[in-house]
């Protein structure tokens, strides 16, 4: 598969793990969460995530009222992100435009409560693949949790068009084979599925546990990476023009290409990661 002249860009930011945003959730203050709204389209979102966690008492009234202060100031697609399959359907009952379901994993309950609501409003999915046993460790462990996923989301009319693949990025510091296995998985899913599914991933956790200072090179390199193995979107930190320059696939002025270089070979598993790998 060939990179993408145009990546989708989901932003990030409106995330219940960051202090500011569980604060205004908690005491339902729209102003943060409408700001952050606008600066992430502003600076090139397609989508938006909202991720309010697992939120199990009042996961369906926060998705609700998150989706309406959010559509009130932007025009873009949501991308409605939490496990809990009551606080989806809230959101899908009042959005504008058609949204993405984030995430259905091969996990029992996953496919039995969250699986349908794809079915019943119309909407894509993304296919978390994660299932009962874990995170698969291979191409071929991707490839059977991603068929039992198919096989469900089939079996209900769901058109694979509307399936968005997520074979979950692993932190290099914690896996680094696993940012190998992922680009690899890339590359053989027209052969597996055909050309009609798209893939996505949460592109900010390969730099997870990283120093703060390194986190950009590390999303931007394997950015680019991904693009060129075909990824359709990624869900990013919109915010760091870094993320967006790469995305359009312009020349990084900021990172030198010895740094790239070196970052590439870490990402690649072919130098062992330690966070002061630039330094080498």
């Amino acid at each position: 598969m060939e990179g993408r002249e145009k990546m989708i860009l989901i932003g990030e930011s409106i995330n219940v793990m960051r202090k500011d945003i569980s604060q205004a959730i908690k005491e339902r203050d729209k102003k943060p969460i409408q700001d952050l709204a606008l600066h992430q389209v502003e600076a090139g979102a397609d989508y938006l995530d909202l991720n309010i966690g697992p939120s199990r008492k009042e996961g369906p009234e926060i998705m609700e009222w998150m989706v309406n202060i959010v559509q009130d100031v932007v025009d873009v697609p949501l991308s409605l992100d939490t496990t809990n399959y009551l606080a989806i359907e809230a959101g899908l009952k009042v959005v504008k435009k058609r949204p993405i379901i984030n995430s259905v994993s091969s996990q029992k309950e996953r496919l039995k409560n969250t699986l349908p609501l794809a079915k019943k409003y119309n909407v894509p999915f993304v296919a978390l693949l994660l299932s009962d046993e874990g995170i698969p460790r291979d191409v071929s462990e991707r490839a059977n949790v991603l068929f039992e996923i198919l096989s469900s989301s089939q079996a209900l009319g769901i058109p694979n068009e509307d399936v968005w693949v997520d074979p979950i990025v692993l932190p290099v510091s914690a896996d680094q084979k696993q940012m190998v296995e992922f680009v690899e998985f890339l590359k053989v899913i027209p052969d597996l599925v055909g050309e009609e599914l798209k893939t996505i991933c949460g592109l900010s956790n390969v730099s997870n546990g990283s120093p703060k200072e390194l986190r950009s090179i590390l999303n931007c390199t394997y950015l680019t990476m991904l693009q060129e193995a075909g990824l359709y979107s990624a869900i990013v930190d919109v915010l760091d023009e870094n993320i967006l320059n790469t995305a359009k696939g312009k020349i990084l002025d900021s990172f030198s290409s010895l740094d790239v270089e070196k970052t590439r070979s870490v990402l690649k598993n072919e130098v062992l990661y330690c966070h002061s790998w630039l330094e080498l």
